[in-house]
């Protein structure tokens, strides 16, 4: 019993192992990297843009939940923030034109991560 788990280990291994060391070496860089001479960094890049969380967002005409809903930004809308006041972005939807506040909860801006 004690020689057949050996074998049955023994073969495991072999079949995880052969396709590793039988696999291509890596190059050093792809052809469409940034050569190392351009200034471009991670750090000076611009922030990405704010996306909508939910599949729509009711557009209000002040910073309040109980204010007046004045259109709505959806998923799909490009919009553009002018400014930030106590988890509220006041917004122009480029799609319908519609100027309002919506709240940060469910609006967005992805992080871009240096790693040098």
């Amino acid at each position: 019993m004690y020689a057949r788990r050996i074998a049955v280990l023994a073969a495991t291994a072999a079949a995880v192992a052969l396709p590793l060391l039988s696999a291509p070496a890596a190059t050093a860089a792809p052809t469409n990297a940034v050569p190392a001479s351009t200034s471009w960094s991670c750090h000076n890049a611009p922030p990405l843009p704010y996306k909508v969380h939910a599949s729509a967002v009711t557009i209000r005409s002040k910073a309040s939940a109980k204010s007046t809903a004045v259109g709505v930004l959806y998923k799909s809308h490009k919009f553009t923030v002018h400014k930030k006041t106590k988890g509220w972005l006041y917004i122009t939807d480029r799609t319908t034109g519609k100027k309002g506040w919506v709240s940060s909860r469910y609006v967005y801006r992805d992080v871009r991560m240096c790693l040098s």
